[in-house]
């Protein structure tokens, strides 16, 4: 059956044509390509890679950047495609969020012409795949703490540490890792296959199954002076790459959100219980009267935010305010529609314990909702709550 979005508020009409297009082309795509799959993947705890040029292909990998063959469209409707993605799943979004977000925006923005040359083209094909690594073991949500370690060498530099919970790491052909360079937070890009450098896959997961989670370890890894991305020096090249994921994130949780809503409607509609619909009861009605209005205002949360970054006003502070609210508001629809289905709710059958599994993952990385509450609570009051 083809999805039917959730539109209360008319959203649809400050749309322009073609972020509507792009949408309901990927709409489609997602439906057509990933859902018929995305079950027995996540029962294997693998990823389609297959589907990686297939994105490629459609223009959706690093879509908001310009030159090298990529589509350069407005942050609107990228925001449509990260939804329509987690509809799907979060581990596919999460994919196409790292290769762009996280992998070619850093490339982009601080890497030399010859580290843009002749990585984006490649990453945006979908021919070449990437991984971001900051987070490490001991250091998530305080990334100064990091214990990696770069050292000049002759030309080049020797780098040492490990990161954790890193997206696409083990299929990945280059990492931008992240490491103290002289005490100072540095980008490096090294390849797979570059001596000392391993990215084992972590297989111990209950969320986001359906998408490939890796270590990356570093033991005296000899990299040249040209995997330096010469444009970004401090924590402020990694945050602003994490800015630009959280925003993703922040329109993909709708996504997520409508998939769950979608799912416990149709399933209360047609379900019998004392001989009339599910849906015909009180407690039924107010649960799905809930989900509207939360799905509702977390569309206007992120096609406002959309417009802010499209009008260059965007703070970081109000992607940690999106990101916090439409996550936690989408993890308590998919808990809200679990129970709704009843047994048949933790059954891979329905859809709505993948994505509640998944948004527990989502509502910890790229910031904690804790994080990002204090990040508020600084920018409200001027007071940091951390230091």
């Amino acid at each position: 059956m083809r999805f039917q979005g959730l539109d209360y508020y008319g959203i649809e009409g400050d749309l322009k044509s073609e972020a509507r297009m792009i949408r309901d082309t990927v709409r489609q795509f997602v439906d057509r390509e990933f859902l018929p799959v995305v079950r027995d993947h996540y029962r294997a705890g693998t990823f389609p890679l297959a589907i990686v040029p297939k994105l490629g292909e459609m223009g959706l990998l690093g879509s908001t950047l310009s030159g090298y063959g990529l589509p350069g469209i407005d942050n609107i409707s990228y925001g449509l495609v990260m939804q329509e993605l987690e509809r799907g799943d979060s581990g596919l979004r999460s994919m196409a969020s790292v290769q762009g977000a996280l992998v070619m925006y850093p490339i982009f923005t601080f890497g030399s012409p010859e580290q843009k040359e002749r990585w984006l083209p490649l990453l945006g094909a979908g021919k070449a795949i990437g991984c971001f690594g900051l987070t490490e073991p001991d250091h998530g949500s305080d990334p100064a703490g990091m214990k990696s370690r770069a050292v000049r060498d002759g030309k080049g530099y020797v780098l040492n540490g490990t990161k954790m919970w890193i997206t696409n790491g083990t299929v990945a052909d280059v990492a931008v890792v992240w490491a103290k360079l002289d005490g100072v937070v540095r980008g490096f890009l090294v390849e797979k296959g570059t001596p000392g450098f391993s990215a084992p896959e972590i297989h111990s997961k209950l969320s986001l199954r359906a998408s490939i989670t890796s270590e990356l370890v570093l033991e005296d890894v000899r990299v040249p002076a040209e995997s330096l991305l010469p444009g970004a020096e401090g924590l402020k090249g990694p945050l602003l790459c994490l800015t630009q994921a959280r925003y993703g994130i922040a329109w993909g949780a709708v996504g997520s959100a409508m998939a769950c809503f979608r799912e416990a409607l149709a399933y209360t509609q047609e379900r019998k219980m004392f001989g009339r619909p599910v849906a015909s009861f009180q407690l039924t009605q107010a649960k799905l009267a809930d989900m509207v209005t939360q799905i509702t205002m977390g569309q206007l949360l992120a096609l406002q935010l959309g417009r802010l970054k499209d009008a260059g006003t965007m703070r970081p502070q109000q992607v940690s305010l999106a990101k916090r609210t439409n996550v936690r508001m989408a993890l308590e629809i998919a808990r809200t529609a679990r129970g709704m289905l009843g047994a048949n709710g933790i059954s891979d059958e329905y859809q709505v314990m993948r994505h509640m599994c998944n948004l527990e993952s989502v509502d910890t990385y790229e910031g904690t909702y804790e994080i990002h509450t204090l990040v508020l609570g600084k920018d409200v009051t001027g007071i940091d709550a951390v230091s």
